[in-house]
């Protein structure tokens, strides 16, 4: 039987609710370039799973229409694991913010990075827990005001970019929510990348968040593909990663090509996805596990 080919357009993965997110929020772009960047893929709702954690950012599943999962503070990355282990079939998209996923996520972060799972992180980095009424967050800069730290950040910030490649991604990216182009590209590259895909967007906090906003990003910003960057050079991307003056660059830091997570466990190789697997122990399975116990 004949299958009719459906085209989406991005309106085909707006949710059910609408964001409530402030007025000219970062994550507005973040959410636009996501719904590009499966509808252009030619992916299809219930092909997806849209993992988050808790905060501003993390609400993003309640508005993009797919199979979803608003999780835990910190645990998108444990839980996004599970999926991808149990439907290695699906493709996968966590997202979430810097206080999230850098902070209480931080140790998820790091293994995940390491066991090379294949998902696609999103981190709406606004550098401020903006849920919670700007508090400083762990990539907040050196000296910023919050209500936290009302006499200034003494705390060195964290670089994901740096982190991921250390700790073992193989696809690493930096955005910008307002540069909607680049990151539905990005995202795009993400998804059809065999591993874990990091890609960190700077997305400012309108109502908390007054030294980096749009304009602070807009005058600074340069574009890895304008210039001559080598991908596949590790050094060359941490150096690059670590510029946040005058200039701060965006795009593809990093990619390289090592098996994940699912190519590496037996039990995926064959067989299909565990979820649509028959349940149960057929009676041959049964007797070798009686057997072995005896």
């Amino acid at each position: 039987m004949a299958t009719t080919a459906i085209n989406l357009t991005p309106k085909d993965f707006k949710g059910k609710s609408d964001p409530d997110w402030c007025a000219g929020c970062g994550d507005f772009g973040v959410l636009a370039a996501l719904q590009r960047a499966v509808a252009e893929l030619g992916l299809r709702p219930h092909d997806i799973m849209a993992v988050s954690g808790i905060g501003c950012s993390s609400n993003l599943p309640g508005y993009f229409n797919s199979y979803g999962m608003h999780t835990l503070h910190g645990r998108s990355l444990a839980m996004a694991t599970g999926v991808k282990m149990a439907n290695h079939e699906m493709t996968v998209l966590v997202t979430g913010g810097d206080g999230d996923g850098y902070g209480i996520g931080g140790n998820h972060f790091t293994h995940t990075a390491r066991r090379n799972t294949d998902l696609t992180y999103v981190v709406m980095n606004n550098q401020i827990y903006g849920l919670t009424t700007g508090q400083v967050s762990p990539t907040s800069s050196m000296g910023m005001t919050t209500k936290s730290t009302p006499f200034g950040n003494v705390e060195q910030p964290l670089n994901p970019i740096t982190s991921a490649i250390m700790n073992g991604a193989t696809f690493v990216a930096r955005a910008y929510s307002g540069d909607v182009r680049q990151l539905t590209n990005l995202i795009q590259l993400g998804i059809k990348h065999k591993g874990f895909s990091l890609i960190d967007v700077f997305s400012p906090c309108v109502t908390f968040n007054f030294i980096n906003t749009h304009d602070f990003f807009k005058e600074r910003i340069k574009r890895l593909e304008d210039e001559d960057h080598d991908t596949s050079d590790w050094k060359s991307a941490c150096e690059k990663a670590m510029m946040f003056g005058d200039t701060i660059y965006t795009g593809l830091f990093f990619e390289s090509d090592r098996p994940s997570l699912e190519d590496l466990e037996p039990i995926l190789k064959t067989g299909g996805p565990l979820a649509t697997r028959k349940l149960g122990l057929d009676q041959e399975q049964a007797q070798k596990i009686i057997d072995r116990m005896m």
